[in-house]
């Protein structure tokens, strides 16, 4: 199955003809079934190797009463196997620092060091061999290829370089495939208008970065006077947050920079992240199989969902020898298929990408909310600023669901009544959305602060609240 081996060995010469739309036409559009019994024996391989290697999955794997030789179907993987979780791998690392015992090569092997911040506690550290390195680069250049990219393209990556994860994987992908790498970054003060000249400058093919930020560079342009259409760029690619699979930021993106947009991105610790991402003729996120196994669960039972449905994607390594993720509870929420797809490849695919992580959803008055759903609709208004906050209040004996929302220049620029009117239409469309009626504060462009990481827009504070509903009813309604 084209350099398939476990331990991976890749040609690292090796490129496709360049008007071959698959990296690995065998692998992509094999028959599923066929897949399948490919992807069981590697799971049997991956899960022996862990045992042996790993006292943590030993330990694991033995409370819950399996053993890798129970393996007889992919059935047995799903059902039998236990799910592992981020505070598992926290506690691994608390028993042996750093990087936990479920660490499968000696210290001495270990060629990168990522991980979490650590702002909500202990920080997660991901230890990468230098063979599974190589073997992330390979998967991103493959991924990236799939999107359209070639070599010689310049590949612009608009992410903070730091113990993230997805910069440095784009970044490796890039090398591999050849491209033109263009590592700007992202997070000092005063870069987003010097990468906009940049951009400018040298216009290349494609942009890796969040949606937020891309969004804020749009308007970082607009005050320098410069269009996002003068990039030039032909594909733009991001993960980090939901955004590139909802279609009103989608199309909004691709109006502004006039490049074909793509979503990827799964867990910093399943890296290869862009294991889910779309493909140059397919949308949503094709799930790569071969590279991550991907299941879409009920989040109560961990039992695979039927294709239609919503659930958690949970992933196993197939080419991780470091810190092997076997059956990784995302905590995120999706909706799989396994229709065909428009670009041949035979995966499953999350049509509408990531919702949002379910611990993030908010239960105001009974109604289950989701941030990734307001960003949606308040995206679909046209006179949206770009930018906007919501805070919940559960102080009194109703929660109330509050929105400080941006207007455009247009809007605020143009005197009270055009702020009541927006401010209308921002009310009536949360209650037709979410059916909750919502308090809404219009407030000028620019006003709320941008990021140049991942957008923090949900604020659980009942003074914030109590200060802005009273500010509210001073100016009257």
């Amino acid at each position: 199955m084209e350099f398939w081996s476990f331990p991976p060995d890749y040609a690292e010469n090796f490129l496709p003809e360049a008007g071959n739309r698959y990296w690995f036409p065998r692998r992509e559009t094999m028959p599923v079934a066929e897949r399948e019994r490919a992807i069981f024996e590697r799971l049997k391989t991956v899960c022996h190797y862990a045992y042996e290697h790993a006292p943590f999955y030993r330990r694991n794997w033995g409370e819950a009463g399996f053993h890798p030789s129970h393996l007889r179907s992919l059935e047995d993987f799903e059902t039998k196997v236990p799910v592992i979780q981020k505070k598992d791998l926290r506690e691994a690392q608390d028993r042996m620092p750093p990087f936990g015992d479920y660490l499968c090569v000696p210290e001495r092997e270990v060629f990168h060091i990522h991980g979490t911040s650590g702002t909500t506690g202990r920080p997660t550290a991901f230890a990468i061999g230098r063979a599974d390195w190589r073997a992330i680069a390979n998967a991103h250049a493959r991924i990236m290829w799939g999107m359209g990219l070639r070599p010689g393209d310049t590949i612009c990556v608009a992410a903070i370089f730091s113990l993230y994860m997805g910069s440095w994987g784009a970044l490796a992908g890039a090398e591999r495939l050849g491209a033109k790498c263009f590592p700007f970054g992202a997070g000092a003060q005063g870069m987003s208008a010097r990468c906009v000249q940049w951009l400018a400058m040298l216009k290349p093919t494609a942009f890796y970065g969040t949606p937020t930020y891309a969004l804020h560079l749009a308007q970082v342009a607009a005050e320098e006077r410069i269009s996002p259409r003068a990039f030039e760029l032909k594909y733009m690619f991001f993960s980090g947050e939901p955004g590139a699979s909802i279609p009103a930021i989608r199309d909004k993106l691709e109006n502004l920079f006039g490049a074909k947009i793509f979503d990827c991105g799964s867990m910093a610790e399943m890296t290869p992240w862009m294991n889910v991402a779309g493909s140059a003729e397919t949308g949503g996120m094709l799930c790569w199989q071969d590279i991550v196994y991907t299941e879409v669960c009920d989040p109560k039972t961990m039992r695979r969902v039927p294709y239609g449905q919503r659930g958690t994607p949970v992933y196993t390594h197939l080419e991780r020898t470091s810190q092997p993720m076997i059956r990784l509870l995302s905590g995120d929420l999706t909706l799989w298929v396994n229709d065909p797809n428009p670009c041949g490849r035979t995966y499953p695919r999350l049509p509408q990408g990531i919702f949002g992580r379910i611990d993030d959803m908010l239960t105001i008055r009974g109604e289950n909310v989701y941030p990734s759903e307001i960003d949606k609709a308040l995206n679909e208004l046209h006179h949206y600023g770009g930018e906007h906050r919501v805070i919940i209040s559960r102080a009194s004996t109703m929660d109330e669901l509050l929105l400080r929302v941006e207007a455009d220049q247009a809007t605020f620029g143009h005197g009270a009544e055009e702020i009541v009117r927006f401010r209308q239409d921002v009310e009536r469309k949360m209650l037709r959305v979410l059916g909750l009626r919502s308090i809404v504060e219009i407030v000028a462009p620019g006003s709320l602060p941008r990021t140049d990481f991942k957008a923090r827009r949900v604020i659980d504070d009942r003074s914030v609240f109590r200060e802005m509903r009273a500010q509210i009813e001073r100016i009257g309604r």
